[in-house]
């Protein structure tokens, strides 16, 4: 069993290149698949989530290199195997093998997705355009099976009745080679739904929309291999640049794309922050005097789910009460308790997190890592903290922060990764 030993309270300073997005990452590799010739993503983090991807890719019989954040899948070979438990259950993502096996085979058997408990996630919008687009799809000891009519999919109007990133997605690989026309409405805006889209297009695919909330696809044939680059992430990038402001005596934080955490920077200019904002990378001042914000999360564009908790920490040095309310995963608040233990004056009512500020600051403690973005916020916090923070449950924040230790160790944290 793997910690994180934090010794707080240094100054950091430094900078930091933002690696390429996780919630991207994951969904391009299945996406891949569809080719008939090999794809070659670049600029992939180094983080556990795409090494079970490779694995999984390889029980499919796929060729895979991954070398310097360059990431080569070679479909030719792929068989239809089915996934129904083991590594396909180890993370999230995997449920785009849904949709990807649906329109590579007209068929799939796939296991239920694991990953980051954060209440209830049903797939059940996937499943419904599945559906309409004229699969049979059954859920059976704890694997879904599916599989496409006599002629194949056949391009349909899908409605979706929640705004679902994983859904859009899904909705989109499996509509790709369908014939006609698909039209997906009420769909996810984000923009690793366009990342994703940019590469399907890259490999022949027709779609048009992403980015709005409405997406259309003309199906294709066949699929043919090309070179993407991933956009920078979002998520890692917000973390970052709520360390620097909580802890940073001047850090810069590159390789940013401004527009995708614009709702996320107002929040710190809101407090206080002082950022230099540049064509694509940010410089944090250090911050003598914050203020208390209230946050409630949103779908893209509005504020992010991913980056509620790892703002948490500095929201408790600023003056001042404030409350966050995430409305994608209200039970995204597991990061509290932990946070308690380190002294923070915070408490969970319902669904609502209440924060008041405090001059004391926190104390370094014992935690947990309930899942991944809770981990960063309680790196963040060991840093801010006096004292040692031991941290528990490393396995979620290798999960998306590729070399975490390395990067903080360069801005002068004292941080290390322990085997027990």
């Amino acid at each position: 069993m793997n910690k994180i030993v934090i010794n707080g309270g240094k100054s950091l300073s430094g900078e930091i290149v933002i690696n390429g997005a996780k919630n991207s990452v994951v969904a391009l590799i299945p996406a891949a698949i569809l080719a008939e010739s090999p794809v070659t993503l670049e600029g992939v983090p180094d983080i556990s989530d795409v090494h079970s991807l490779i694995e999984i890719l390889k029980d499919f019989h796929v060729d895979v290199t991954f070398e310097n954040g360059v990431l080569t899948i070679d479909p030719t070979h792929i068989q239809s195997v089915p996934m129904p438990t083991g590594k396909i259950q180890s993370l999230r993502a995997s449920y785009y093998f849904m949709g990807a096996t649906l329109s590579r085979f007209n068929e799939g058997v796939i296991g239920l997705p694991g990953g980051c408990f954060l209440g209830p996630r049903p797939i059940d919008q996937h499943i419904k355009g599945f559906e309409a687009l004229g699969a049979s799809v059954k859920n059976e000891r704890g694997a879904i099976y599916l599989k496409a009519k006599e002629h194949g999919l056949a391009g349909t109007r899908i409605y979706l009745d929640v705004v679902s990133i994983g859904a859009t997605i899904n909705c989109i690989l499996a509509a790709v080679k369908a014939k006609g026309k698909t039209i997906i409405e009420n769909a996810a805006r984000e923009p690793e739904i366009i990342d994703v889209v940019t590469l399907l297009n890259n490999m022949g695919a027709k779609i048009r929309g992403a980015g709005t909330d409405v997406i259309r696809i003309e199906g294709v044939s066949h699929l043919s291999g090309c070179t993407h680059t991933v956009i920078p992430d979002r998520i890692e990038a917000g973390t970052y640049l709520a360390l620097a402001a909580a802890c940073g005596s001047g850090i810069r934080i590159k390789n940013v794309i401004v527009e995708h955490i614009e709702s996320f920077i107002a929040k710190l200019e809101e407090m206080g922050v002082q950022l230099a904002i540049g064509e694509d990378d940010i410089f944090v001042y250090p911050s003598e005097t914050l203020k208390m914000v209230s946050i409630k999360t949103q779908p893209y564009p509005g504020f992010a789910t991913d980056l509620q908790q790892p703002i948490t920490p500095l929201l408790l040095k600023a003056n001042g009460t404030g409350t966050v309310m995430d409305t994608i995963y209200p039970k995204r608040v597991k990061h509290i308790a932990e946070l308690v233990r380190m002294g923070a004056m915070s408490k969970v009512e319902g669904d609502t997190i209440h924060l008041t500020g405090s001059l004391d600051g926190l104390t370094g403690a014992k935690v947990q890592a309930s899942d991944l973005r809770a981990g960063a916020c309680l790196v963040i916090a060991g840093l801010m903290a006096k004292g040692t923070t031991e941290i528990y449950g490393v396995e979620h924040i290798l999960r998306g922060y590729a070399h975490i230790i390395d990067n903080l160790t360069a801005l002068g944290a004292d941080i290390q990764m322990i085997q027990e």
